[in-house]
């Protein structure tokens, strides 16, 4: 599928403490409080042990806020209401338990490219069949890996060992693993619709395709490297693509909601895709999307696939579980580690695993880390699965329908996934909790306090944060008339635990603040902070009261922790 891409930088969170050379060069208060050992369960970053097979439960089960999933709903409703997309199925689970599966909207609503609503239209439900788009890369990508495990293919091997044809043009070096890796060389698209006559010769096409840049040198999406892979394992296997997947894939994970080329009989359970001119096709609906996958037959290695929001939860539990759905393994350990693992250091911002997206924080938000993984597709659909929160989330839409040319979905996908982060509890080891800054784009939070220090102190604090690494800072600043500030230390960024710090203030000061700033996208975790304190020189505790503004109070701690 083609894919939208765009100036900003896809960065998440790097390991970044910057205030650790800072940590204890004053003196600290007396009143420091002592954390509760004992740390809580399901909190960020310790989710605790996975269910092996995925069931419906409540968010208590896993320790999961009801807030932020009535802001999902929220989001959603209005992202309908205001015709951005016709409908949606969200789905949420954490640790092998699905918290969240909910239908908004509808899944067919117009007739034509003119937004000729339908005497019926069909509502949406949870159960609804999407065109998953490009997420049937991650699928093509899994076919491959078993190949690999079987050993009938080697990842470094040259695509022409296997596809003789693949040589043409200069391509002989082309490796299986650039090919996952979206480093072949090749073109990010062709239309490929407006070739040849039948699928033989458009594969054919695509076989003969010249590169543009020389294999390895650069990262460029394309979809021309999934359609040969789904031919690599064609010849491979003997089987079609399809067949291969069903057989192979889907048929042992139960996705029985799965499928490429859905029937006829099913078309009242699908989501309706675009109207389509070009090629003159109307409205599609049960068919592919996708011109070029339409032109290969409705089956191609880059999309085609059609599915549901709970068999999709299933394979991406199959990851979390690596490579294991219940009794059944599809993947090695092995092969998930290597899907799993960023193959392109020397290109920050474009990490990429084996087929799957890494650390996108493009659609990921505040989900996003080094090893959160994900694909989203062009009709709408996305899937993010966060390992270190053993959590998975899922935004099918068809935004496509009945026209591509609408608003771009990548905000919705920002605020419901961060929303999710959201609702995932950060551990404040102490009982009074913690002061939080909330999340949001391009905010402001202050929290300010008034304190005569005439001949200067420290401030102390503990602070927890995940933010998006230099986009997104937290500053401590120091002013003598609350107009003009001092900045204290150098700005926070990126990510730390819960750390100990005492800053050095400047004689005169009259004003101390936290000011946490977003840009206009993506989100961390967040800025937390436990009782900050002012200190005079000689250790003595100032009483001051602190002004909140986008700050809140949070408590992590039940009865029984204390």
């Amino acid at each position: 599928m083609k894919k939208r891409t765009g100036a900003v930088i896809m960065l998440c969170l790097c390991m970044v403490n910057t205030w650790s050379t800072l940590a204890m060069d004053g003196p600290e208060g007396e009143k420091k409080a002592k954390p509760v050992a004992k740390p809580i369960s399901h909190a960020w970053d310790g989710p605790g042990k996975s269910l092996n097979i995925l069931r419906s439960g409540k968010l208590s089960e896993v320790g999961m806020a009801e807030e932020p999933f009535r802001e999902i709903d929220v989001q959603l409703e209005a992202a309908i209401r205001q015709n951005q997309i016709p409908g949606a199925v969200m789905l949420v689970a954490r640790r092998g338990v699905i918290v969240k599966e909910q239908a908004y909207g509808f899944a067919a609503k117009y007739k034509d490219d003119e937004f000729t609503p339908m005497q019926r239209p069909l509502a949406m439900q949870t159960d609804t069949i999407f065109d998953l788009a490009s997420i049937s890369k991650l699928f093509t990508s899994t076919a491959v890996m078993q190949l690999v495990d079987q050993g009938l293919l080697q990842l470094d091997a040259p695509v022409a060992r296997y596809l003789p044809d693949f040589a043409a043009n200069g391509k002989q070096q082309v490796t299986i693993r650039q090919l996952l890796t979206h480093t072949s060389g090749f073109p990010a698209y062709i239309h490929l619709f407006k070739k040849g006559k039948n699928r033989e010769e458009r594969m054919q096409y695509v076989l003969d395709q010249p590169l543009v840049q020389p294999p390895g040198s650069a990262y460029v999406y394309s979809d021309l490297n999934m359609i040969v892979l789904g031919a690599v394992v064609e010849k491979l296997s003997g089987l079609t693509l399809d067949a291969y997947i069903q057989t192979k894939i889907l048929t042992p994970l139960g996705m029985s909601h799965t499928m490429y080329k859905p029937t006829g009989q099913l078309r009242e359970h699908i989501a309706a895709t675009e109207y389509q001119s070009v090629p003159k096709r109307g409205l599609v609906w049960g068919e592919v999307q996708d011109e070029n996958a339409w032109s290969l037959g409705g089956v191609s290695g880059h999309a085609g696939l059609f599915g549901t929001a709970r068999d999709l939860a299933v394979f991406a539990q199959m990851m979390l579980n690596g490579g294991s759905y219940g009794e059944k393994r599809i993947l090695s350990e092995q092969a998930v580690a290597w899907m799993t693992e960023n193959q392109l250091p020397a290109f920050p911002g474009d990490e990429q695993g084996l087929g799957w997206e890494l650390a996108r924080g493009t659609y990921m938000d505040a989900l996003c880390d080094s090893k959160s993984m994900g694909h989203t597709g062009f009709t709408g659909t996305s899937l993010v699965v966060s390992p270190n929160q053993e959590t998975i989330g899922i935004l099918l839409t068809n935004r496509v329908h009945p026209i591509r040319d609408t608003e771009s979905i990548t905000p919705l996908r920002n605020q419901v996934f961060r929303q999710v982060a959201r609702s995932i509890p950060v551990d404040i080891p102490w009982q009074e909790g913690a002061w939080f800054a909330g999340m949001g784009d391009d905010a402001q939070a202050t929290l300010t306090a008034t304190a005569n220090l005439a001949t200067g102190g420290t401030l102390a604090f503990d602070t927890w944060y995940r933010l998006e690494n230099e986009y997104d800072f937290g500053y401590i600043e120091a002013s003598v008339d609350g107009k003009e500030w001092r900045l204290l230390g150098s700005p926070a960024t990126g990510e730390s635990d819960w750390t100990r710090v005492s800053l050095q203030v400047p004689p005169g000061t009259r004003y101390v603040r936290f000011r946490y700033a977003t840009d206009e996208t993506i989100n961390g975790r967040g800025w937390f902070l436990h009782q900050p304190v002012l200190l005079q020189p000689n250790g003595e505790e100032l009483s001051v009261s602190w002004k909140a503004e986008g700050w809140k109070l949070e408590q992590t701690r039940k009865e029984e922790d204390r």
